[in-house]
């Protein structure tokens, strides 16, 4: 079934209708190995053995302004640690990291086997997506589930990443598992089960993973949408950046150090990427990649380079009170009305669009503050972007109980 849809005798609405019975029936974890090892058998397999050291990759499975990857590979690799990080594009209300670097003027994204390998030599990272000959039947696959509701599907979405992480020549993995509305796994079990079976495919192909499961109760940091959240992520890298982003990205990244073998512990390794935050370390190493993937690098010191929108509208509150409750997947469907996703397969994202929030979980409002800003360039579905942002939160009279960042580690 999956050579015969990779090479096109089988059809885009065959594929579709095996991905329904799976997403329905589901798969047992040898047929979930079978599924993975048939993505892998498609392509290449990247072979880094030559590279010195532990090459480590991050995955996360998606959230609404999750821009960790564009923080974490250049930050960890400032602390020496080989970071081959293939990603993908947006899929329902989640953002993609391909989208996002796409913003970068002249950034590079389909490098081939070999420009992968010379940039990562060059500069110890490399952010890219699935070259046309590593695992081509998850890049189609990827593409038709977004587009036919089967997105939401636990071995498939574990069959999608670790075929790509595994076929990318990583010799282990950090894997961040979202968990509330903002992500695929909407409460904890699910994403606990999804973060485990990931963890056991890792080890069926002789690679050592680890899964963080962490919160999407509300989107990560302020900025939703494409270059919104390259300009976040470049202001996170200067030691600016938004406190939860930034914490989230710390303890991620002591996770990879750990597995890169740099330090023996998560505190350790917290402490060191800090100090190459404060040092502008990862900040350097991100204009490095920028210029060795075809990019403009002074965007990096200047964001202002990156696409602007046309028009600014400001969503405000109705009432006042704290903030109880957003729900950031409402947020993610009203950035992609606004155009920083793909409604249909062969829709262009456009990268200068999004949101960004002002206020938070436990944030005070007053009546007529603002709640977020929608940066807008075409009004065909701004009122139901408007409509859909600012029923994503809920004001009421108590402050509420903010979600843990991190719920568990699973290795």
């Amino acid at each position: 079934m999956v050579d015969g849809h990779t090479g096109g005798s089988i059809p885009d609405y065959q594929m579709a209708s095996f991905l329904m019975a799976v997403f329905f029936q589901g798969l047992n974890f040898a047929e979930t190995v079978a599924l993975t090892r048939s993505y892998i058998n498609t392509g290449d397999v990247v072979d880094l053995a030559s590279f010195p050291g532990i090459k480590v990759d991050k995955h996360s499975t998606g959230g609404v302004g999750d821009k960790t990857t564009l923080v974490l590979v250049p930050l960890v690799a400032s602390a020496g640690v080989t970071v081959v990080k293939m990603s993908g594009r947006a899929l329902g209300f989640t953002g993609g990291t391909l989208d996002k670097l796409e913003s970068i003027p002249g950034f590079r994204v389909d490098l081939t086997v070999s420009d992968l390998k010379s940039v990562a030599r060059r500069t110890g990272a490399v952010l890219a997506g699935q070259t046309g000959d590593l695992v081509p039947a998850d890049k189609k696959i990827y593409a038709l589930r977004d587009v036919t509701g089967t997105v939401e599907c636990l071995p498939l979405i574990a069959a999608s990443i670790m075929s790509k992480k595994i076929a990318g020549g990583a010799d282990r993995i950090v894997l961040d598992v979202k968990v509330g509305p903002g992500g695929f796994m909407a409460d904890l079990d699910r994403a606990r089960a999804l973060a485990e079976m990931m963890v056991a495919l890792g080890r069926e192909f002789g690679r050592s993973a680890v899964a963080v499961l962490s919160s999407m109760q509300q989107p990560l940091g302020l900025a939703i949408g494409n270059a919104l959240e390259v300009r976040e992520a470049l202001l996170t890298l200067s030691g600016r950046g938004p406190a939860d982003l930034t914490e989230l990205c710390l303890q991620l990244g002591a996770q990879m150090l750990i597995a890169g073998g740099v330090v023996a512990d998560a505190a350790s390794g917290y402490d060191l990427l800090a100090g190459k935050l404060q040092q502008g370390a990862g900040l350097a190493k991100m204009r490095e990649i920028v210029a060795a993937q075809g990019g403009l690098a002074s965007v990096v010191d200047n964001p202002d380079l990156l696409p602007l929108a046309a028009a600014l509208v400001v969503v405000r509150s109705a009432g006042s009170g704290y903030v109880q409750a957003i729900k950031a997947n409402e947020l993610g469907w009203a950035s992609l009305l606004l155009g920083a996703g793909r409604m249909q397969k062969e829709d262009q994202v456009d990268p200068a669009v999004g949101i960004t929030l002002s206020k938070k979980l436990g944030d005070r409002v007053a009546p007529g503050e603002a709640l977020a800003v929608l940066y807008v360039n075409r009004k065909n579905n701004l009122q139901e972007a408007e409509r859909r942002t600012a029923e994503a939160f809920t004001i009421g009279e108590t402050p509420p109980e903010i979600p843990p960042l991190i719920y568990e580690i699973i290795s």
